[in-house]
């Protein structure tokens, strides 16, 4: 028997059920399939039937009665358990083969609106080119020019660092093998209070999806039993995630909490409920591990927090690695032009330090692009060199590690600002497949979608990240202050801007003269005006060009140019 491949290749290929179980057995075999035991068997189940030829059998009654274990009274139409169970293994799909599976000669599929596998040929990506320098000479000098220009620099840096970890240059030259420190959480399992075989099941359930989540984010290290004290090569677990279940007739409620294993201190808690009817149960449980993994593990959230907090007297290289990304964020959470150039220098000795560092190459390339959208460099060959040096630094992360958050949103923003929309937003969707409960990520996409003219969704993504995000960047208030501008509502737009804390950032000036200036505010559009001419007359003399290099479509560009002008800012062209 063979099976005709659905591939764009010229002439008809062919795929042999050998074939398409040798790939089965990679996918199931792989630790990046994020699926469970019963979805394991949902896809074993499934592609066994087509490659056997019963194809037609494959209905959701016989995959919950020879599957799921259901009995003969199964109804579909009450229990939805094979509809989710497949929505979740399609997306464990996608995701195996944006990760372990983006090599595999052999794409399983479940396509949407039934649940018989395809099964097709895939071309093997090209390489990427070897990576180019990543500071350029002219770019450098012009570093050590602004540095020599301000002298409080130091002590800024000082103040900056202190909120995101304790970290001088002398790390480097102390030289140590391994990687930078990476957190490590332990996921206890969860104890059942009520002592019956349903509320465990509901305690060993939650606990592994929980982990699941949890296991996206690829800044910190998940697991699920420590390592033993004898052995050295595994550093000790600083975080514990303990929780309990407790069962009542209809409902479930779940403690949950995250502790400081060196002295066991609660730095958070947290209790969530939901109904014990199977779809109730099953979304309850996912919703929750998503709740958890958001709060404690994206770049704001507790676990940043606690080491954002903690001081490291004369840190070893790779805490002070490390220690880069934390004040990376503490950067983002204010995008002061000052902090930039200390982090940028410390993401540079880090990745030299580490250069299989995935996370901080894409901090770098992140940092990279900020030089080109916030320092405007007029001259044309130095804009074009930020980019290429951010591409440069996004796609090494990416290389390391492609399911590396920061170097996915890396990748989107520097495709996005070299005019290549499309694959940037091809980029972000992918990435937001990766990682669905990364705010940090959410609000960057929801931002490019936006300003690329999708407005409705991208708008949509900002509000939910800001929302969901304990810590919150500081451009999400310009970002809402902007979705606002657009959809004519100038009073909400008046109200965003106002809330944004980074009043040094001059594009948040722009945002807010232009929304002033349509919104009829003379008073407010007089003092951006002012504060433009003043503190950024660069940008004023290339205002069209800043506006369209943000701006992709051509009427959205032309809406703030006269709203700017309505402001009073005289806009040549």
């Amino acid at each position: 028997m063979v099976i005709e491949a659905e591939t764009s290749a010229p002439g008809e290929q062919m795929l042999s059920p050998d074939a398409c179980r040798a790939q089965l057995a990679l996918i199931l075999n792989s630790a990046d399939f994020d699926a469970t035991g019963r979805e394991h068997r949902f896809l074993r189940h499934v592609v066994e039937e087509a490659l056997s030829g019963r194809g037609d059998r494959i209905k959701a009654y016989s995959i919950a009665v020879e599957v799921f274990g259901r009995g003969e009274a199964f109804d579909p139409q009450t229990d939805p358990i094979v509809r989710i169970e497949a929505g979740h293994l399609r997306r464990a799909l996608e995701r195996y083969y944006l990760t372990a599976g983006h090599t595999d000669p052999i794409l399983i599929t479940i396509p949407k609106g039934g649940y018989v596998p395809a099964f097709s040929l895939r071309s093997l990506p090209v390489l990427p080119s070897p990576l180019a320098p990543v500071v350029s000479a002219a770019i450098a000098d012009r570093r050590a020019r602004r540095l020599r220009s301000r002298p409080l620099l130091s002590a800024v840096l000082v103040a900056f660092l202190a909120a995101g970890a304790s970290v001088l240059v002398w790390w480097w030259h102390a030289a140590r093998a391994g990687a930078p420190e990476t957190p490590r959480v332990l996921v206890e399992s969860f104890d059942d209070l009520t002592g019956t075989n349903a509320a465990a099941a509901i305690a060993s359930g939650l606990k592994q999806e929980v982990v699941s989540q949890l296991s996206k984010f690829k800044d910190i290290v998940v697991v699920e039993s420590a390592a033993k004290e004898e052995d050295p090569s595994t550093a000790p677990p600083r975080f514990v995630l303990a929780g309990s279940v407790n069962l009542s007739v209809d409902t479930f409620l779940l403690r949950v909490r995250l502790l400081n294993r060196a002295d066991g201190s609660v730095l958070w808690a947290e209790s969530y409920d939901g109904g014990l009817k199977v779809a109730e149960l099953m979304e309850a449980q996912t919703d929750i591990a998503r709740n958890v993994s958001t709060s404690l593990a994206q770049a704001y959230g507790v676990i940043f927090q606690a080491d954002a907090n903690l001081l490291v007297d004369n840190p070893p290289d790779d805490w002070a690695a490390y220690s880069c990304t934390l004040s990376f964020y503490a950067y983002r959470a204010d995008l002061d032009a000052e902090s930039r150039s200390s982090v940028r220098a410390c993401l540079e000795k880090a990745v030299d330090r580490f250069p299989n560092y995935a996370t901080a190459w894409g901090l770098l390339s992140l940092i990279y692009i900020d030089d080109y959208r916030f320092e405007f460099p007029s001259d044309a060959a130095l804009s074009a060199a930020a980019i290429e040096r951010a591409l440069a630094a996004a796609r090494r992360s990416v290389g390391i590690e492609p399911v590396n958050i920061r170097g996915r949103q890396a990748e989107m923003l520097a495709l996005y600002f070299n005019k290549e929309i499309d694959a940037a937003l091809k980029v972000g969707k992918q990435a937001l497949t990766i990682n669905p409960n990364d705010t940090e990520f959410m609000g960057e996409y929801g931002e490019r979608l936006a300003v690329s003219g999708n407005w409705r969704d991208g708008c949509q993504l900002i509000a939910e990240a800001r929302q969901r995000n304990p810590g919150s960047s500081a451009y999400y208030e310009a970002d809402l202050a902007l979705c606002a501008y657009f959809s004519g509502d100038y009073p909400q737009a008046a109200m965003w801007i106002k809330k944004t804390p980074a009043p040094s950032n001059p594009i948040y000036h722009l945002i807010a003269a232009a929304a002033f200036g349509e919104g009829g505010y003379k008073i407010e559009a007089d003092r951006e005006v002012a504060w433009l001419n003043q503190n950024q007359p660069d940008l004023v003399k290339n205002m069209r060009q800043m506006v369209s290099t943000r701006l992709a479509r051509s009427q959205d560009v032309e809406f703030v140019i006269g709203s700017l002008r309505k402001a009073g800012l005289d806009i040549k062209g």
